[in-house]
């Protein structure tokens, strides 16, 4: 067996089987019906379960490689941006060679739209999509495994245990990275830390930088290792948080029951809600690639993070959300002024979002919201 066969995406020769077994599974059309039409499906799922089997078949048809099922999605994910309002816009591209593959490495709000608002910003700019890191924890039924693995996923093994175990997993996994970006030449996107930033604050972790050199020469430095892997900071700005009243409460039952217990489908309802909820004006920032000569994991990180923040695109959202929390000042005034919008809308938009939220979350959500410019004051 390949090194890599258990964790690397499907290939193009295995699409087609891929698509035709998702087509046929009971539990992700069961799932898909439950979402979509979950009124059929408490009384009568037995009524739409064929119907949905054969929209997937006809759907899934015309695809035979993973660039066929790219072009698909790109189409579809555009009709349902324009449904809800999303506008995605991208800066920093312009940095960056279209012949290099690049490490991605950016801060991380959304399970699946994080790497797919990349993919956007490189496949309209002509470029080659990416590969996306994503952990086994949230690949716990075989439907989900084949949705990712077909979508240029590799899977990251979380729920390994033994220190022994979780080591190899980890050289797995840095070897695959690197021979993904030095041998195949595709670049990849991994986010900067294990788990979203649902209080809003970016942050690298430095245990990612050192998994990525553990598949380094012996004789390279870190900083050596490093390099080679053109890694590219990204930051993605959301407009709105499709997911915030979720987070909120979450965050909420943390702070005051000490654990959040998740419900089982809650992960894959999370990737639904925030694929389809309103989103509003969405950037991405690629930074510039970090050819430094920085030997420490803890440097590293925060370099990284320097690029993050600094970049992270400012929405209208974020200044309300902060006048709310915070005495506004000088430099958030300048910030705030550089922006062009109907003020008057989005803060009547706003406002009812956060009015809909329970009480006990509101300043957690609107922390979520501010925290970008709070960072971005310490930075400064």
């Amino acid at each position: 067996m390949n090194e890599f066969d258990d964790i690397r995406p499907y290939r193009d020769d295995e699409v087609s089987g891929v698509l035709t077994r998702l087509s046929e599974n009971r539990e992700f059309i069961d799932t898909l019906l439950s979402i979509k039409y979950p009124k059929i499906f408490r009384w009568a799922p037995w009524l739409m379960r064929p119907v949905i089997s054969r929209a997937l078949r006809h759907a899934f048809r015309k695809m035979s490689t993973v660039q066929d099922l790219h072009d698909a999605m790109r189409a579809n994910l555009e009709n349902l941006l324009t449904d809800i309002g999303t506008k995605v816009t991208a800066s920093g591209l312009d940095k960056l060679n279209k012949d290099t593959a690049y490490l991605f490495i950016s801060n991380h709000r959304d399970i699946a739209m994080d790497p797919a608002f990349v993919n956007v910003a490189l496949y309209d700019d002509g470029r080659d999509t990416v590969r996306i890191a994503i952990g086994d924890n949230l690949l716990t039924k075989q439907f989900t495994s084949d949705l990712m693995r077909v979508n240029k996923s590799f899977i990251v093994k979380r729920s390994v245990t033994g220190r022994r175990d979780k080591l190899a997993a980890l050289i797995q996994l840095s070897r695959y990275i690197r021979y993904s970006l030095t041998e195949e030449k595709v670049s990849t996107w991994i986010a900067q830390r294990e788990g979203r930033a649902k209080d809003g604050m970016d942050k690298t972790e430095p245990a990612l930088l050192k998994m990525l050199a553990l598949s380094k020469q012996k004789e390279q430095t870190f900083a050596d290792a490093i390099r080679e892997l053109n890694v590219v900071p990204v930051a993605i700005s959301y407009e709105f948080d499709p997911l915030d009243a979720a987070k909120g409460m979450e965050l909420h039952e943390k702070q005051t029951e000490g654990s959040y217990e998740k419900d089982e489908h809650e992960d894959f309802l999370s990737i639904y809600n925030g694929i389809v909820g309103r989103k509003g004006a969405v950037h991405v920032a690629f930074g510039e690639p970090m050819t430094t000569n920085i030997d420490s994991a803890d440097d590293m990180a925060a370099a990284v993070d320097r690029q993050v923040i600094s970049n992270y695109h400012l929405h209208p959202t974020n200044f309300l959300a902060y006048e709310k929390l915070h005495e506004m000042n000088a430099e958030v005034d300048v910030w705030k002024a550089e922006l062009n919008c109907d003020w008057a809308a989005i803060t009547r938009e706003f406002e009812e979002r956060i009015s809909a939220i329970p009480t006990e979350c509101r300043d957690i959500v609107l922390g979520m919201y501010a925290n970008p410019i709070c960072q971005k004051l310490n930075l400064s």
